[in-house]
């Protein structure tokens, strides 16, 4: 392993971000189909060169396009154009209009238009006008509107999750995750374009899913809701490790929105956004927190118990981030020695000093579940994009 750095450098920082863009490029680049390649082993090694899922796509294009700016390299915003033409060449569906959720290869294998992957793409669209990829910014509008026809709700003020193909069949599942990932776009989209229907939206959808709806649900984020939004608590009981809807309360998104709503702050000052982003942000600690081999477990149930004890790396980066914005934002010390401790487990645990990038996941103790270092919708954006946000919040970037 290597020595310890100082973690809340600038040095530090950047130097991680460009370890994982090293890992991904140029390899990543898919010069036969389009968009990239989706699948490695711990070492590089690309084992599946077929399989494009639009979260990858999208979260590419994000990585490319924010690292072409903090790390100086031309090249990446010829990467990110890259996944942009594909994005909207090949994963967006001609005849029905939205994006199909998995390709193989140039031909759709799962044509579902959920919200969470429209929410990537409004993200990466966004990312790629702000670096300047010529159409991006025109694609931004045109996906806002493709949003508000297909999966705004008007009288819930929230967003439909998964509809079929041709928009004929509504999935009457609704769930937090596509908001809070909407959220997240329509931040991003504020920030490239000025245009304040964004922030509004942003604003919205933050009220509604960690004030309105937290209040039905033990004050913090419940993960699965029915067709009118009451709370489903039995929503994948059966299953606490489903890639996109596990069962229960997820500390790594209560986290993740204490982050977004110190964001949305900083833009629509409201009196309700730090007390709710501290009570995330507190909850989601006391319930997770390992005392035994340390770092934080994914999930627990309305009972308290925990439903899943892994350690995902995911929920590490976005922790850290939101305990840095939460300790410039209050100036508490308190907020800096969790950001220090998380690191410390991370470093030690989840971060591979060997090849790079982060394991995805691990044991209670600390042991890697697979050699898949990154399966599609990985591309370690939650790493990547936690460094960027913690410059941001140190005014080391914009």
């Amino acid at each position: 392993m290597k020595p310890v750095p100082d973690f809340r450098s600038k040095d530090f920082l950047i130097a991680h971000m460009r370890e994982i863009m090293d890992f991904y490029h140029p390899i990543c680049l898919n010069t036969l189909d389009g968009g990239y390649f989706n699948e490695y082993r711990d070492d590089g090694l690309i084992t599946d060169a077929k399989t494009q899922h639009i979260v990858s796509t999208t979260r590419f294009i994000f990585n490319f396009s924010v690292a072409a700016d903090v790390l100086g390299r031309r090249d990446y915003i010829d990467a990110a154009a890259h996944g942009v033409r594909y994005l909207a060449e090949v994963h967006r569906d001609p005849d029905h209009g939205g994006y199909f959720w998995v390709m193989d290869g140039r031909e759709p294998s799962d044509t579902t238009k959920h919200c969470y992957g429209h929410a990537f793409v409004l993200l990466a669209y966004a990312s790629a006008a702000r670096a300047g990829i010529a159409g991006a910014k025109e694609k931004v509008a045109e996906t806002w509107d493709l949003l508000e026809q297909r999966f705004w709700e008007p009288a819930r003020q929230l967003y439909r999750d998964e509809i079929s193909r041709d928009w004929s069949t509504v999935s009457p599942y609704r769930g937090q995750n596509a908001n809070m990932h909407m959220t997240e776009a329509m931040l991003a989209a504020y920030e490239t374009t000025g245009e304040t229907r964004y922030l509004d939206r942003a604003e919205t959808l933050a009220r509604r899913i960690c004030v309105e709806l937290a209040g039905q649900a033990q004050g913090v984020v419940w993960e699965h809701y029915h067709e009118d939004w009451s709370v489903d608590w039995d929503y994948n009981r059966d299953d606490p490790k489903h890639l996109f809807r596990p069962y229960g309360y997820l500390p790594g998104h209560m986290t993740e929105w204490t982050k977004l709503l110190l964001i949305l702050e900083r833009y629509r000052p409201r009196d309700w956004l730090l007390p709710t982003a501290v009570t995330l942000y507190e909850t989601a600690l006391a319930r997770s927190a390992d005392l035994e081999f340390g770092g934080m477990h994914y999930s627990y149930g309305p009972d308290g118990r925990l439903y899943d004890l892994d350690k995902y790396h995911w929920t590490h980066c976005e922790t850290v981030a939101a305990a840095a914005g939460l300790a410039m934002r209050t100036g508490q010390e308190r907020y800096w020695q969790d950001y220090d401790r998380l690191w410390r487990y991370s470093w030690r645990h989840l971060i591979d000093h060997e090849y790079g990038c982060w394991f995805r996941i691990l044991s209670p103790d600390g042991v890697k579940r697979s050699d898949i270092k990154s399966p599609p919708g990985k591309t370690d954006y939650h790493p990547f994009g936690a460094c960027w946000e913690i410059l941001r919040v140190l005014g080391e970037v914009k």
